[in-house]
């Protein structure tokens, strides 16, 4: 069965994606439908992953690499830390199965003296009979020993120990997606901060571009040359921008926050991101090669398989409670009544327990082992076929963001040279400023859509690394530079 912390994390860093495209898309709505439905909000703080354990201060302006960034993610994280703990846990249940297999040996040496009163043992009679006091003693006891207990044979626990050995393994691997979770999410939340870097370079080109025409148009109508609502028309544009200049550097400051609590730094790190993500298209992936390849390296897959393989070992450990078992005692030291007069004693028992009637206790384990049996072989099947729509999913992205990409390109050049020819025109007295703040609002749209996209593909290509499950090597393998 897969264990439920992974299914738990993989929802998380869905929800931790999905959010942050969703926010993306409310702030600018020209890029909702190059962004929207792909993935989710940073600050969800009900996920682990969004969290971290911060590191100290650092002072001065910190440079920050995308590798950097993942290696900070994958020490401090939080949800890497929990699933860390997890798999001590899994370890610890493994030596608590084991310990049913291994020898006990424990001492205990005591020394008593005792007075017994007759009549509270019920012999009151006897001492009136006899004339006896009815008080006996004081006498001692001493014994000094050292007992071991030893299973010979013991099939349930055998299975137990080894079922918990698969678990161990699946808590492994576990903890390996996670790391590949934490790549995923530290890669979206970086990306996400470049792109509202860039936004906030284009705006301020676009004001400046507004400015230009404000001054421009201004002079004009100071000189008779064009009416008033073309001043008052560029002066609008001029504020659009300066809105959304101002919009954007708050986007950005609040996406830098997000990076922070993902990967763990300090509160007040001041930090400048220098991978800035140009465009590099990944070519001749093949999808059988990447097939294979996800479902070779794909930890949550591996996880599932230990799983199963750990539920059929229990279902082993559950019917193996109608088998007998053989176990050893033995106990070897001093005993008498005094130290000073002991013998050596010692005990040796050997013990074959047969199970006649349990009540039908061990049916219903069976039925329990069989129900978790059934649901991690499902669960399975079900991640085999998940891992095929992801990688699938993932290679169409990618041919689909790089078509984007290579198309909102173009209509950057198309919109510069709409916006030279239409500012020559006004200069020139042929048209007035509708159509130069037309085309204004066109080159605008055309700078956003190209981040927008450039932003999902680096999306799309960190969302392609987690399909295929090689976390910070494939960061390393499709991100080369800068």
């Amino acid at each position: 069965m897969v264990p439920s912390g992974a299914g738990l994390r993989l929802f998380c860093a869905n929800i931790l994606i999905c959010g942050a495209l969703i926010s993306h898309a409310q702030t600018y709505s020209t890029s909702v439908s190059s962004t929207s439905g792909q993935n989710p909000p940073v600050g969800n703080t009900a996920s682990p992953l969004s969290g971290s354990v911060p590191i100290k201060f650092v002072a001065g302006r910190m440079p920050l690499t995308l590798e950097q960034a993942i290696d900070l993610g994958l020490k401090h994280n939080l949800d890497l830390l929990l699933s860390r703990a997890d798999t001590r846990a899994a370890r610890g249940q493994r030596w608590e199965e084991l310990s049913a297999l291994l020898p006990h040996v424990s001492a205990a040496p005591y020394i008593q003296a005792s007075k017994v009163n007759l009549g509270e043992t019920g012999l009151g009679g006897v001492t009136s009979i006899f004339h006896i006091s009815p008080s006996v003693g004081p006498f001692s006891y001493f014994d000094a020993r050292a007992a071991v207990t030893q299973s010979l044979f013991d099939w349930k626990s055998i299975n137990a120990a080894r079922a918990a050995g698969q678990s161990v393994k699946s808590a492994d691997y576990t903890l390996a997606d996670a790391q590949d979770l934490v790549v995923l999410a530290v890669g979206n939340v970086y990306f996400q901060a470049v792109a509202d870097e860039a936004r906030i370079a284009t705006d301020e080109a676009q004001v400046q571009t507004a400015q230009a025409l404000f001054d421009q148009a201004s002079a004009q109508v100071n000189a008779g040359t064009a009416a008033d609502i073309d001043a008052l028309r560029s002066k609008v544009e001029l504020q659009t921008r300066q809105q959304q200049l101002i919009q954007a550097k708050n986007d950005f400051a609040i996406q830098k926050i997000a990076v922070t609590r993902v990967i763990g730094l300090a509160p007040n790190q001041d930090f400048e991101l220098t991978d800035k993500a140009l465009y590099q298209p990944l070519e001749n992936i093949v999808l059988d090669e990447s097939l294979k390849r996800a479902y070779a390296s794909r930890s949550d897959y591996r996880a599932a398989m230990s799983s199963v393989r750990a539920a059929e070992l229990s279902r082993k450990a559950a019917a193996a409670g109608y088998w007998p078992s053989l176990s050893f005692d033995a106990d070897y030291g001093t005993g008498g009544s005094h130290p000073s007069d002991s013998t050596r004693v010692y005990d040796v028992r050997g013990t074959l327990s047969i199970p006649i009637f349990t009540g039908n206790s061990v049916h219903g384990d069976i039925q329990q082992a069989d129900a978790r049996l059934e649901q991690s072989r499902e669960q399975l099947d079900n991640l085999h076929a998940q891992i095929d729509a992801d990688v699938r999913t993932a290679l169409l992205n990618l041919q689909s963001q790089a078509e984007q990409v290579n198309v909102a390109r173009s209509n950057i050049d198309l919109a510069d040279q709409t916006l030279a020819q239409s500012q020559d025109r006004f200069t020139a007295g042929v048209t007035d400023t509708v159509e130069v703040v037309q085309s204004q609002e066109t080159v605008a749209s055309a700078h956003d859509q190209y981040i927008s996209s450039l932003y999902s593909f680096n999306f799309a290509k960190i969302s392609f690394i987690r399909s295929l499950g090689i976390g910070e090597q494939g960061v390393k393998e499709y991100f080369p530079g800068k």
